[in-house]
């Protein structure tokens, strides 16, 4: 009778409702890919509290605490000196699996896995808060007779991707993709004291405006090499100038600047006269709303578009304590100048020009000559007379020095920057012209970075106009 009821008992256990076999999601840990004694060693030892570590050091005697370390390397240092890593890794394990946990069904996926993964710190991209800058320039240019002149403004790179530099009287043209040297015009022989003293490429890179001593400023066709307008109505050198589409800014050591239409034949729409001394520095933001001069006066002007032609300026700022002729707009705010002084002052300032209020200044303890933004990043790259004759490369705005830029053995009076904003020229009172690569974009192709490796593959390539 029992054996029957057993037998019963075991059926009706068999069809109990609610006990049929069904997937799981539970992954059981495999004790055979245990060490059960590594892991009640590690949890005895995690486990136990501060008191009775204490306890035992106290009562235990040298004998038994050898061991404790021989048993404790025994557990724990792996399966011995041929063991590695990831053997040592299984070893110490107190919970193993013997293989991998299955991938879920479909439907059961955890909705709330990516609240739990979202910050991995390998899918966090960290930015580099350096980047390499190569100190030594790209290449060399030979360029005798570049007046040693801190007011004058003698080198510029067009849209074109040509140089143009002025060397006494002469203006030369350097094609930066094939080399070739072309000499674009030379002042007239009949007046020796005659000599170029500005030159600015047009936005279209097919014309160039040329200012002379003579107090000239004289328009050339680039393709042609010819000469199509000569603009007249200063009564000094021409030591400033700057485009703003078919409008023309020229700066005059008779302390005037003459606005230009170059479309008509009575070409001068309006003078300004609120400096006092040479103007050496003019710049037209990129919107061509605002237009900056500074002057021999230690004074920094802000004109607007919309009033220039009542000659009044829209901000007077006299903050500089020396010429104000190193002038650059940044290409990231639109309303951002920054402008350096001479050797008395020393200084970089920033201005906001809508409001005429001064946002920071660096004493950079050298004459400041001119200046550069970078168009791929947040930084500014100044060019030095005396004492250092250096650049520097600065970022923006904590105006941390990033790189200093030494081979010049003269004052650095001139920069200009390619039409891709990888490469500054710098012109210097040494008579050389040198390509500084700072402003490479690491985000251009590793291809395009290749070839032009290729391309510059004899290092320093030096050339002379003459």
């Amino acid at each position: 009778m029992d054996s029957a009821m057993l037998r019963r008992s075991d059926e009706n256990r068999a069809v109990t409702p609610g006990k049929a076999m069904r997937a799981v999601d539970r992954f059981i840990p495999s004790r055979s890919a245990l060490d059960l004694d590594i892991a009640h060693y590690n949890l005895v030892k995690e486990n136990t509290s501060g008191a009775d570590v204490d306890l035992a050091s106290e009562v235990a005697s040298p004998s038994k605490e050898e061991y404790k370390k021989q048993l404790a390397c025994a557990f724990l240092s792996g399966a011995g000196e041929n063991a590695g890593s990831s053997g040592s890794a299984a070893r110490n394990k107190i919970l193993a699996f013997k293989s991998k946990a299955p991938v879920p069904s479909a439907g059961n996926e955890n909705a709330s896995r990516g609240v739990y993964t979202s910050n991995d710190a390998g899918s966090v991209k960290t930015k580099k808060t350096f980047r390499h800058v190569p100190s030594a320039p790209e290449r060399i240019l030979d360029a005798p007779e570049l007046i040693d002149d801190y007011y004058l403004n003698l080198i510029d790179w067009g849209s074109s991707n040509q140089v143009a530099v002025a060397l006494g009287g002469v203006v030369y043209l350097w094609n930066a993709e094939s080399g070739d040297i072309t000499q674009l015009m030379q002042t007239s022989a009949d007046n020796t004291d005659d000599y170029v003293t500005s030159v600015q490429w047009g936005a279209d890179g097919k014309h160039i405006a040329v200012g002379t001593n003579a107090a000239e400023v004289q328009i050339w066709d680039v393709a042609r090499l010819k000469q199509v307008r000569t603009l007249r109505g200063h009564t000094a050198r021409v030591g400033a100038l700057a485009w703003n589409g078919t409008s023309l800014a020229t700066g005059s050591r008779d302390n005037n600047i003459m606005m230009h239409d170059v479309r008509i034949r009575e070409h001068c729409t309006s003078t300004l006269t609120s400096h006092s001394q040479e103007v050496c520095g003019l710049k037209w933001s990129p919107s061509g709303t605002q237009l900056a001069s500074g002057g021999n006066d230690n004074l920094l002007h802000i004109w607007d578009h919309a009033s220039i032609g009542n000659g009044t300026h829209l901000h007077r700022l006299d903050a500089h304590q020396a010429a104000v002729k190193a002038l650059a707009w940044c290409p990231f705010q639109s309303n951002l100048l920054a402008s350096g002084g001479g050797t008395a002052d020393r200084c970089i300032k920033f201005w906001n020009t809508t409001t005429g209020a001064m946002l920071n200044s660096i004493d950079t303890h050298s004459q400041v000559c001119a200046l550069q933004w970078n168009t791929h990043e947040r930084e500014i790259l100044s060019s030095h007379g005396y004492s250092q004759n250096q650049l520097c490369l600065w970022k923006y705005p904590t105006m941390q020095k990033m790189a200093e830029f030494t081979g010049h053995s003269a004052r650095v009076l001139h920069m200009a920057q390619s039409p891709d904003g990888n490469t500054v020229v710098s012109a210097a009172a040494d008579e050389t012209l040198r390509f500084w690569k700072c402003f490479s974009d690491e985000n251009a192709s590793s291809k395009t970075k290749k070839l032009k490796e290729n391309a510059d593959a004899s290092v320093l390539r030096r050339f002379a106009f003459r």
